[in-house]
């Protein structure tokens, strides 16, 4: 008679598919979670750039009213807003906002800027940082 019975390979078998059965459960769980990531809608990471994807959100053009009010104000040069046309936002302790906007001048010439605006809303914080022609 033979030592191994037709059992004893199934029974092998089976405590393999058991061992691996975890396994395989985690790695089905971690793809899940990698495709669920994926589809997510992208959020700025903390000290990361990333594009401001609707620049006709009134708040974002209310922003850069104020960078060129603000601007004026210290320029006295008399650029007149007319709107935001593109930016990128970066969250630090508050947030950082590069803005590509458009002024007409005291010519009434239309001309691209940029505007560096940091805000802290908790703490009523806004300042602009820097402000120049984007030409």
């Amino acid at each position: 008679m033979s030592s191994s019975s037709p059992h004893g390979s199934t029974s092998s078998q089976t405590m393999f598919a058991r061992a691996l059965l975890p396994t395989l459960l985690l790695l089905v769980a971690a793809a899940a979670a990698t495709a669920a990531r994926a589809g997510a809608p992208a959020r700025p990471l903390a000290g990361g750039w990333s594009p401001i994807r609707n620049v006709s959100d009134p708040y974002i053009q209310e922003l850069g009213g104020w960078a060129v009010t603000e601007h004026v104000r210290l320029a006295n040069d008399g650029l007149r807003f007319g709107e935001v046309t593109s930016g990128e936002q970066q969250v630090v302790s508050g947030m950082n906002y590069r803005l590509v906007l458009d002024a007409t001048d005291a010519d009434g010439k239309l001309a691209a800027y940029g505007a560096f605006v940091y805000e802290q809303s908790w703490t009523n914080t806004r300042e602009l940082i820097s402000f120049a022609s984007a030409d």
